[in-house]
């Protein structure tokens, strides 16, 4: 698998893909998430708990069914360190102008957890704005990744980020797929059984 670019920040990597799934693909699974039951169930840190966001998990059963399941596997095979890795979570945000997103980091200091994050829209302008901002430990922002249809960025779960709501001018909703994916040889972790 050819990645399109490579950031690194502070030695944690990020990795932008683009045209790992047909059009049709991206037009079908676009359709399935508009459609899907969307609750303001997700927070970006316990301190922002007031400001929940929108999101619709999806069952691990289901998430391998998806066509970014495999995609995002072998993305993660790819990954420096010769690991093996797993999907423990699977689940969808939806963001639209006016909504608030806070920036985050996807796992604890020290777990080698990976993000693969899908951007799912069948069509983007770039004055619509939507991107995703990756920091540095200062907090300043270091790579910003813009919304492309079926484009994906992996990244070290330790990546302060922030997904952008779209613009006043866009009608569009912004909806990225995050499949949450560790080591295999973290075999006692709960994350998988606590994951909804």
């Amino acid at each position: 698998m050819q990645s399109m670019r490579k950031h690194l920040i502070e030695g944690r990597e990020i990795r932008v893909y683009d045209g790992l799934l047909s059009a049709r693909e991206i037009m079908n699974l676009t359709a399935s998430l508009e459609q899907s039951a969307y609750t303001r169930n997700e927070i970006a840190r316990p301190e922002t708990k007031e400001f929940r966001h929108w999101a619709v998990n999806i069952p691990l059963d289901t998430a391998a069914k998806l066509p970014v399941y495999a995609p995002s596997l072998l993305a993660a095979k790819d990954w420096p360190g010769d690991r093996s890795y797993r999907v423990y979570r699977c689940y969808c945000n939806h963001a639209a102008y006016g909504d608030m997103l806070f920036t985050h980091t996807d796992c604890k200091p020290g777990e080698q957890d990976l993000t693969a994050l899908w951007f799912m829209t069948t069509q983007w302008d770039v004055e619509w704005g939507g991107e995703t901002l990756f920091f540095d430990s200062s907090m300043d922002a270091q790579v910003a990744v813009s919304p492309r249809p079926g484009r994906l960025v992996m990244f070290d779960g330790n990546i302060p980020h922030v997904g952008r709501p779209p613009n006043r001018i866009c009608y569009a909703s912004r909806f990225t797929l995050a499949l949450k994916i560790e080591p295999v040889d973290n075999a006692s972790s709960p994350k998988a059984t606590q994951a909804s």
